[in-house]
């Protein structure tokens, strides 16, 4: 089975520039979340606009949080903790595919039980993103990826010269924040990670 590649943004892009980079790196890319904590619901709308005009289907895109505009842009949606739980939005929204972030093989568990399609876990390896908060490791990821049936995918300071580690614990996809975005060539960059993580895989 394909290993995915998740390209998220970083908050820092504007709309107009994380799409122009997503159509330019979409062979490459699985899925692209629009991460985007401060942005109102029709500036995330119009991103999915932004996106579609790239060049990327609708089902490769994924809203983070706003339920609400995935469902009206028929897009997949990511939850966190502070979002609705994932039975409420799995009851409501039959159809809606629905990752979920985790940070413990308790959450990854009652993730699943609740009817997530994916988990993504992390952070992995030391990241600027969480400065002082030790990372999880790989050991963690493999005991979770043993407990869940559901697909998990790695996030966190991966680096494309660690994604055979990040496989070799048994994680099914990764997800990209800087290494991609803020990369001299994130072309180069999405297809370097994708051939690690296709090399390695097979």
């Amino acid at each position: 089975m394909k290993k995915q590649l998740h390209v998220i943004s970083d908050g820092k892009l504007s709309l107009e520039v994380f799409a122009e980079i997503a159509g330019k790196v979409a062979p490459f890319a699985d899925k692209f979340h629009l991460r985007e904590k401060n942005r109102t619901s029709r500036e995330l709308y119009e991103g999915v606009e932004l996106l579609c005009n790239e060049g990327i289907p609708i089902h490769k895109i994924v809203i983070n949080d706003r339920v609400d505009v995935a469902w009206t842009c028929k897009t997949g949606v990511h939850l966190a903790f502070h979002s609705l739980p994932v039975h409420v939005v799995k009851t409501h929204f039959l159809d809606m595919p629905i990752g979920c972030s985790v940070h413990s093989l308790e959450e990854a568990e009652e993730a699943a039980k609740q009817g997530a399609d994916y988990v993504l876990f992390g952070h992995i390896f030391r990241t600027d993103s969480k400065k002082g908060v030790p990372p999880r490791g790989t050991g963690s990821l493999q005991a979770l990826k043993k407990a869940v049936e559901i697909p998990v995918l790695a996030i966190g300071g991966i680096k494309p010269e660690k994604v055979p580690e990040v496989l070799e614990a048994g994680a099914d996809g990764i997800a990209v924040m800087s290494g991609i975005l803020q990369a001299k060539d994130p072309v180069e960059a999405a297809k370097l990670f994708s051939n690690k993580l296709n090399a390695e895989g097979k």
